[in-house]
């Protein structure tokens, strides 16, 4: 993720055949996903090179093995062909993680991974057609940037930017590229999701008033030594625009396995479960509330910060915010992990249930709670209409993402909705940290007479690494 010059690569041209071949096996795909089946290892015989797309990946810890890299490679038409990260070490796990896979997968020895230290000189690589970026929360923006302008399509882990100003500038360049993206917001491809938020809209509940929003929070920690640097990590390429400390490991991530690295708990790199969870929860609320394109009006709200150690993210915490629809929305850590609309008529709750991404995601605490629940069970048995609204159905949010680098359609979930599900989250936090209400202003996306606040859009950027 080194800084440097800014590719020129054009965008790689296909023919209309060669889309239609990749989109009817995207289609294949995500049914194999719905009902699993035995694939013959014979399978990536039909896949030519020149009729598959070809995916570099851009961080390589824990979420990019146990989650992004494992979404793209059940789909033969995608074809992981080289890994990028800041660590050599897990350059080489990387490799060998999917070099045998598709070896198990083919039934033969397969050895065609590329490995990289610097994403730019991985972007350069005009075999490669998208990035899937899992990178530390600080380089998501930057990187997108640079793939985008360098003719990759772009699938990013949430949330979308590091400020809210950083977001801005990438969902511009987004569009500005033409490029397909799609954000990491799984919960957009999972049915309790869209339906809870169709019934919302169609007015199941009656006129929605308030949404609750639960989060998992984070805890303090300890006061770490500084320790050298180990030889196999770009330590200052990893601490990117954020300013020069010093390196302990439980600042960056563990130097043997995968664990839940510890920058997920430095502000430096990014806000805490507000994001981290609030990326998620909050973009789903919006799609239930119809507010997918805005933001709040007002924010207040409080939360326990450390006073020291190396950890400093938020802790407990609870914040409101208002919506120029009249709507309330309440964000907290002691709330059920999951989003309850409630309206005038009952209220639904939409969860993920027992489903983990990672061993550390919550799951509730209470037997027997749904995926799906209601005031009144009535309100789940309803069915959506034809003239009703519809939102997008997408199965997986991985498969969504190829499907549409083949149609060239919009994803589900695209730049812009990205970028303002991140921005309301990032509100939320200025309001914790002001510990005062806040006004915001959606359309200029500035806060309202408050130059307090609105010096908090964006943070000093340390060069060369710079979102611009």
């Amino acid at each position: 993720m080194k800084k440097t010059s800014t590719p020129s690569t054009a965008r790689r041209s296909s023919t209309l055949s060669r889309r239609k071949f990749i989109a009817s096996g995207v289609k294949a795909g995500l049914a194999a996903a719905i009902f699993p089946a035995i694939v013959p290892a014979s399978v990536f015989g039909k896949y030519a090179p020149s009729n598959r797309i070809n995916v570099g990946a851009i961080g390589t810890g824990r979420i990019s093995r146990i989650h992004d890299l494992p979404g793209i490679w059940k789909y033969d038409q995608a074809r992981i062909i080289a890994v990028c990260d800041l660590d050599s070490n897990r350059v080489e796990a990387a490799k060998t993680l999917i070099n045998d896979y598709y070896t198990k997968k083919n039934g033969k020895p397969y050895d065609g991974v590329q490995g990289y230290h610097d994403h730019q000189e991985l972007l350069l690589n005009k075999d490669i057609d998208a990035v899937v970026i899992s990178t530390p929360d600080h380089w998501h923006a930057l990187t997108a940037m640079h793939a985008v302008r360098a003719g990759k399509d772009v699938y990013l882990q949430k949330p979308a930017s590091l400020t809210i100003a950083e977001g801005r500038i990438m969902a511009d360049t987004v569009k500005a590229s033409g490029r397909i993206f799609q954000i990491g917001s799984q919960q957009r491809s999972s049915s309790q999701f869209r339906y809870a938020a169709e019934l919302v809209r169609n007015g199941r509940i009656g006129e929605l008033k308030t949404v609750y929003v639960g989060l998992p929070g984070d805890p303090s920690g300890d006061v770490e030594p500084q320790m050298p640097v180990p030889t196999n990590l770009n330590y200052d390429a990893w601490l990117g625009s954020t300013p020069l400390v010093y390196y302990t490991e439980k600042r960056v991530h563990p130097q043997v396995g995968f664990d839940r690295p510890g920058w997920l708990r430095c502000e430096q790199f990014g806000a805490g479960m507000i994001t981290g969870w609030g990326a998620h929860h909050i973009d789903s609320a919006h799609w239930g509330m119809d507010t997918e394109y805005t933001g709040p009006v007002e924010v207040w709200g409080h939360a326990d910060f450390p006073t020291k150690g190396l950890w400093d993210v938020h802790g407990i915490f609870r914040t409101e915010a208002m919506y120029a629809n009249g709507v309330k929305m309440v964000v907290s850590n002691e709330l059920p992990n999951g989003i309850k609309f409630e309206g005038t008529k009952g209220w639904i709750f939409v969860t993920r249930g027992d489903y983990r991404v990672t061993a550390s995601d919550p799951v509730p605490d209470a037997q027997g709670v749904k995926p799906l629940d209601a005031s009144d069970p009535a309100i789940i048995r309803s069915e959506i209409g034809p003239n009703e609204i519809h939102l997008y159905v997408s199965d997986d949010q991985h498969g969504n993402w190829l499907d549409c680098i083949a149609s060239r359609k919009a994803p589900i979930t695209n730049a812009e909705i990205a970028h303002w599900a991140c921005s309301a989250c990032l509100i939320h936090h200025i309001a914790m940290k002001l510990n005062r209400k806040v006004y915001w202003d959606p359309a200029a996306e500035k806060f309202k007479n408050d130059d307090e606040a609105n010096r908090m859009l964006s943070r000093p950027q340390r060069a060369p690494y710079l979102v611009v």
